[in-house]
This record gives structure tokens, sequence and C-alpha cells, in this order.
């Protein structure tokens, strides 16, 4: 989801009606605050997020939103879905329609979701550039042996997209549990690459996110606001 940045001086002609030209002299006396300081200039930019006020009227005071849901299995990561109950209907909130998914997890997997309005912080959490470690607790059928962990170090072919997956981190908890850590979501890319060893996945769960960890005291479907400091460290590292 795209987040709107544009100038000031356009905003504040097409938010409040100013002529163009009238923009600098507001500016000059002080008329105009952007979060709360004098505006610097007509270039300034302005995002969703950015309060406004020009004298005492407030133009736009908008909040970014950040949820983390205890997402449970039998739900769909959408906003929409004609025949299935989505993560978007589990929110007893009056914005939950302004707001998006940071990252999905398929219907058969639960865990940890990131919900918000803010399409910068989402595409951070989300470029493969930013290398932000998603981290899951794998439930598997068969037993899972070490050449398991070199494969996903090595990265998985995938010829139906013609790419290789990044390298992934597996380290065994138990003959039938691992923990996993990729660097990248590809469509269904641990149950996957598990397969490539006809190893059936029994259970998905994604406990972390970056920095985020999934809330221990959250059931499945129950959600929170981020803390301030959460956020902070989520866009830290």
């Amino acid at each position: 989801m795209r987040s709107r940045r544009t100038r000031l001086d356009r905003f504040l002609t097409a938010r409040a009606g100013i002529h163009p030209r009238a923009v600098r002299p507001l500016l000059a006396s002080g008329r105009v605050l952007v979060d709360g300081a004098a505006a610097t200039g007509i270039s300034q930019v302005i995002d969703q997020f950015t309060r406004v006020q020009l004298d005492d009227r407030v133009l736009q005071a908008r909040n970014g939103v950040y949820i983390m849901l205890h997402k449970p299995t039998g739900v769909v990561s959408a906003t929409r879905d004609p025949q299935h109950r989505t993560v978007i209907d589990l929110l007893a909130r009056p914005d939950r329609d302004s707001l998006h998914i940071a990252g999905r997890l398929d219907y058969n997997s639960s865990g940890l979701l990131l919900l918000t309005n803010d399409g910068r912080w989402s595409r951070h959490l989300n470029t493969p550039g930013n290398a932000v470690r998603k981290r899951y607790l794998v439930t598997l059928e068969q037993p899972v042996s070490a050449e398991y962990a070199t494969a996903f170090a090595e990265g998985m072919y995938f010829p139906y997209e013609g790419i290789t997956t990044r390298p992934a981190q597996l380290r065994i908890i138990d003959d039938h549990t691992a923990e996993v850590v990729l660097l990248e979501g590809r469509y269904h890319q641990i149950r996957r690459m598990f397969g490539r060893f006809n190893n059936r996945v029994l259970a998905l769960h994604r406990v972390a996110v970056g920095s985020l960890s999934l809330d221990p005291e959250l059931a499945p479907g129950q959600y929170r606001e981020l803390t301030l400091q959460e956020y902070r460290d989520s866009l830290a590292g």
C-alpha cells in the first residue's frame, strides 16, 4: 500500500484552498505548523501521518496504527474474502477497514501477523534488501536430520519461479520440530523446502518478525497495538 507524500504548498492548496502565491507569506509569518514546529519551506514533504496546522485549524492529524495479532489457523490473511473469515474480521476496531497486512501467513499457518495503515512501515519489513528476519516453529511428519540445515543454508532452486531461495537458517529442536529463519517470504516457501525431503509440514507458526516477537499473553485471535518502543525497534533492525 502506497503512502501519500506531497509538498507542503500543494497540500495547503488542496486541503485549505490557499492560492499557491499565498503560501510563502503564510510560512514566513509562522502561521503553518508541521508536527508542532514552524514550517521550513514550501517544498517540505508531507505524508499521511504529518500533523499540519494553520493558525488554530488542524488540517491533518492522522496517526499511524501498528498492531500485532496472534493469527489462528483457519483464517485468511486478507482484508476481504467471500468464503472465509479474514484477519480483519478478528479486529473489533472502527478503523479496521483502513488497515492492511504487513506480511501474510497462509490459511493453515498461525502466529505473529502485523497490520498497519502505514505503507512505508510495511514495505520496510518486507523489502528483501532490508534483511528483516522472520522466525518460525515448524512441526514435521518425519524426523529432521542435519542435512536439512545444509540444504536450507545453501538455498533451493524453485523452477516454477526460476529463482533460488536466499540462505535460510534451520535449527533442530527435536526429531519432529525445527526453527526456521527466513530473510524472504516466497509462496509457501517453508512447506515447499521441506517438501524437497518429502517431509510434510504439520504445523507452521511464526514467532517473530525482526525485533518483534509474538506476545505470549495473546491467545489465538487476540491482538494489541505495538508500544512506541516496539515500533522504534522494528525500524532499527
